[in-house]
C-alpha cells in the first residue's frame, strides 16, 4: 500500500520502544552514520526498567556489577545523545505502509514517519498503564496524575498520594519522602509485593513519621479543578471515605502489554513473539527488524544484554538498506570514536 501524500517527517530508521535495548539500537545505528525517530507508548523513555523497577538493582550488565534500572536508562540516554535520536513519547504507531522509499509509519498523535527500516525494540509489545476507575480521572492526567515519574525533582514540596503495592509504588514512596511535602500510600492491604529491603525501609520512614499509610484502602474519588487535585479521597474496607492531601496522585498498578497493531502487519509469530533471523534478526518483512525480548529464533535467551547484541547486528544488516551504494567496512568504536568524545 502506497502513501498518498508527503510523510511529515522522513528520517533513516523509527525504532519502536525506548527501552534498554531500542536506546542502544540509537547509539548503534548511529555509529553507523544512521538517523533515529524512537517511538514508545509510555511517558518516558527506558521501557520497564523505568516504569517497573527504577531502584532496583540489575547484575548483569557486563563491567557494571549492579546498576538501577534507572540509572541504566540514563547511561543509555547519554550514550545515544551524540546522534540527537527524537523522542515521540505517549503514542504507539498504529499504522505501517510499506512504498517505494521504505516504510510509513503513523503513530496515535497523527505523526507520520517516512523510514528506510523499522527495528522493533517493543518488549513484550507496547505497555500502557492499567489505569484506575475514577470519574474524570482523564481531567487530572498529565497535570495532577502520573503513571511513571519523568523527574524526581519535579515533586519537590508537593503532596504525594502513591496508590499500588508493588515495586514502584515502595520504591518511589521512599524516593520521593525526603523531598515531598507528605506522601501517602494506598495499599488495598497491609502486605507489599516488593522487595523485602524496600519495605523494610518504607516502614522506618512510616515509623520516622515521613510517609502515611493509608491501609488498607482504596482509592475512590478525586477532588479539584482545572486538572489540579486538592484531595485524594480513599474509602476502606468498611466503606468509609477519608480524605487525603494531595498535589499529585502517582497511581502504580502495573503494566498491560499488547503486540497491538504489530500483531496486524503479517510478520511470522510464535507465542506473541516475532520471528528473526538470528544472523541478522530481520523479520520475514524485508526492512523491518525485531530485537530484544520481542524477538524470536532458536537458542533465545531473554536477558538485556542479548538484545545488546541484537541491536548492533541488526543496525549493521539495516545498513546495507539505508547506504545501498555504500560498503560498510567493520571498525571499532576505538578507531573511529564518537562525536563530541573526548
Amino acid at each position: 500500500m502506497t502513501a498518498t501524500h508527503a510523510p511529515d517527517i522522513n528520517t533513516d530508521i523509527v525504532i519502536i520502544g525506548a527501552g534498554p535495548v531500542g536506546l542502544f539500537a540509537v547509539f548503534q545505528c548511529g555509529m553507523l552514520k544512521m538517523n533515529c525517530h524512537v517511538v514508545d507508548s509510555l511517558e518516558i523513555i527506558g521501557g520497564q526498567c523505568a516504569a517497573l523497577y527504577p531502584e532496583k538493582p540489575i547484575y548483569d550488565i557486563p563491567a557494571w556489577p549492579h546498576i538501577t534500572g534507572q540509572d541504566l536508562i540514563d547511561r543509555l540516554e547519554e550514550q545515544a545523545a551524540p546522534f540527537n535520536p527524537v523522542y515521540h513519547l505517549n503514542q504507539q504507531i498504529v499504522s505501517l505502509e510499506k512504498n517505494e522509499d521504505g516504510y510509513r509509519v503513523g503513530t496515535t498523535k497523527g505523526t507520520f514517519i517516512q523510514c528506510k527500516v523499522v527495528i522493533i525494540a517493543a518488549g513484550a509489545g507496547a505497555f500502557g498503564p492499567n489505569r484506575p476507575p475514577l470519574e474524570n480521572l482523564e481531567s487530572y492526567e498529565g497535570t495532577s496524575v502520573f503513571y511513571a515519574v519523568k523527574k524526581r525533582d519535579a515533586f519537590a514540596g508537593k503532596h504525594v498520594v502513591i496508590a499500588g503495592g508493588g515495586d514502584s509504588a515502595v520504591d518511589w514512596a521512599n524516593s520521593l519522602a525526603d523531598i515531598a511535602a507528605s506522601v501517602s500510600v494506598v495499599h488495598r492491604r497491609d502486605k507489599f509485593r516488593a522487595a523485602p529491603d524496600s519495605v523494610a525501609k518504607m516502614q522506618k520512614l512510616v515509623e520516622a513519621g515521613k510517609i502515611n499509610m493509608a491501609i488498607p484502602t482504596q482509592l475512590h474519588a478525586l477532588a479539584g479543578e482545572n486538572g489540579q487535585l486538592r484531595q485524594v479521597i480513599v474509602q476502606d474496607d468498611k466503606g468509609a471515605e477519608i480524605a487525603l492531601q494531595a498535589d499529585v496522585l502517582l497511581p502504580f498498578y502495573g503494566l498491560a502489554a499488547s503486540l497491538g497493531p504489530i500483531a496486524d502487519w503479517n510478520l511470522d509469530l510464535h507465542k506473541h513473539q516475532i520471528i528473526v533471523d538470528p544472523a541478522t534478526n530481520q523479520t520475514s518483512a524485508p526492512g523491518i527488524f525485531a530485537i530484544g525480548d520481542i524477538a524470536s529464533y532458536p537458542g533465545k535467551l531473554k536477558l538485556i544484554l542479548q538484545g545488546f547484541s541484537e541491536a548492533a547486528m541488526a543496525a549493521h544488516a539495516a545498513y546495507g538498506i539505508v547506504h545501498p551504494d555504500s560498503y560498510l567496512e567493520f571498525t571499532h568504536s576505538t578507531d573511529k570514536g564518537v562525536p563530541g568524545a573526548k
